[in-house]
């Protein structure tokens, strides 16, 4: 029995069905595909300025805590994270932000009025008030946050990476 050029009535139904579908299948994937890469692909911004309130909340030559916590997302991972700054005004509008972590294992440092340092708990660090090494096995003064004021409103730079 010869075979017919045209096609029959299910070989039609197959190919529209396999045409249709795939129609459907890259309507439907490309958006789906896209929405599950991005937050794998989305890069997030390194630096930020925060704000540390108005001026006047930091009396002139005592240190300041100033504690904040930022949220950064990689991929489909939300991590907060609690930075800490000693923020040190010499004069009216003279302010610097040390970062309150301690150079040599990253301990948190506190200020210690009566002694006029900033004090690492886990080896006995010290650094005097503007964040250099006066003893112990830190190798560095503490790390510095660029500052600025607008608005009689400080603000710190944060920079991550």
């Amino acid at each position: 029995m010869t075979k017919s050029p045209h096609l029959s009535r299910n070989e039609f139904v197959r190919i529209v069905t396999v045409v249709l579908g795939s129609i459907m299948g890259v309507v439907v994937g490309f958006p789906a595909i896209g929405y599950l890469l991005s937050p794998a692909l989305r890069k997030e911004s390194t630096d930020a300025w925060i704000s540390a309130g108005p001026i006047e909340s930091y009396p002139v030559g005592t240190p300041t805590l100033f504690t904040f916590t930022r949220t950064t997302i990689n991929g489909w991972e939300k991590t907060v994270n609690s930075y800490g700054a000693y923020i040190y005004r010499e004069t009216e509008q003279v302010i610097i932000a040390y970062d309150n972590t301690c150079t040599h294992l990253s301990c948190r440092v506190t200020w210690q009025d009566e002694n006029q340092v900033y004090w690492c708990p886990c080896h006995d660090g010290a650094f005097d008030s503007e964040g250099t090494v006066l003893k112990g096995p830190p190798p560095r003064p503490l790390d510095r946050y660029e500052t600025k004021i607008e608005d009689e409103t400080l603000f710190i730079r944060l920079e991550v990476g």
